[in-house]
C-alpha cells in the first residue's frame, strides 16, 4: 500500500526516486517479517528431579533386596561346603573299613599303624566308634574322645550293625556338625546338619 502511494506521488509530483521507494518498502518488509517470525525456543536435554528421585528409590529397594539376601546364600554355600566335605569323610571311613576286613588270611590288621584304628571286625562288643575331622577334611587322630578337639569342625559316628552274617558286614555311619552335638544320645538337640549312609562291606 505504502509502495502504491510513494509511486503515485513520484508519477505525478516527481517528488521522490523509484530507488527510495524500493529502499523504503525493503526496510518495511523486512522489519515487517521481523515482528511476524515466532521467538526461537531453546530445548535443554536432562532429567527432571522427580525422574532423577524415583531412579534413585528404585536403585535403593534393589540393593536392600540384594543385601537382605546374603546372609542366606553365605548359610547355603557354607552349609553345601559342609556337605561336601562330610561325603569325602564317610568316603574315607569307608575305605579303611573295607581295606579291614578284607584281609587277607593270617595277615594281621594295619589299623595302628595306618587307618583310623576302627575295629573292623564287628568285634562282640559291637560299640560305635567316634572320630573328628577338621573343616578341611583332615582327622584330628582322637577315637573316642569324650569331648571334641579344639580344631575339630565334623563328628562321625560308626555304629556297626551286629552280628555281621558270613559274606557281609554293615555298618551305619553319620557325620554332623557342630561336633559338640551327638544327634545319637537321648534328648541331644539337632545338629546344624548332617549326612549318613549305610554301608555294606562285603568279607
Amino acid at each position: 500500500m505504502k509502495l502504491l502511494i510513494i509511486l503515485e506521488r513520484c508519477r505525478t509530483h516527481g517528488c521522490l526516486s523509484q530507488q527510495i521507494a524500493i529502499a523504503i518498502d525493503g526496510g518495511a518488509g523486512s522489519s515487517q517479517n521481523a515482528r511476524r517470525m515466532p521467538p526461537p525456543v531453546h530445548r535443554t536435554a536432562g532429567f527432571s528431579l522427580v525422574e532423577l528421585t524415583l531412579a534413585l528409590g528404585v536403585a535403593a529397594v534393589c540393593l536392600i533386596a540384594l543385601l537382605g539376601l546374603l546372609p542366606t546364600s553365605l548359610r547355603t554355600q557354607q552349609s553345601s561346603v559342609e556337605q561336601t566335605v562330610a561325603n569325602d569323610v564317610m568316603t574315607e571311613i569307608l575305605g579303611d573299613l573295607r581295606a579291614d576286613v578284607r584281609l587277607p588270611p593270617g595277615q594281621a590288621s594295619k589299623e595302628t599303624v595306618s587307618g583310623f584304628g576302627l575295629h573292623g571286625h564287628w568285634l562282640a562288643a559291637s560299640q560305635p566308634d567316634t572320630l573328628y575331622f577338621t573343616n578341611e577334611g583332615k582327622w584330628t587322630g582322637q577315637l573316642n574322645a569324650s569331648t571334641p578337639p579344639a580344631d575339630a569342625a565334623l563328628r562321625a559316628k560308626v555304629t556297626y550293625l551286629f552280628p555281621p552274617n558270613a559274606s557281609t558286614s554293615a555298618a551305619k555311619i553319620t557325620v554332623n556338625w557342630p561336633p559338640q552335638i551327638d544327634p545319637t544320645a537321648p534328648g541331644a538337640p539337632a545338629p546344624m546338619g548332617f549326612v549318613e549312609t549305610f554301608i555294606a562291606i562285603n568279607r
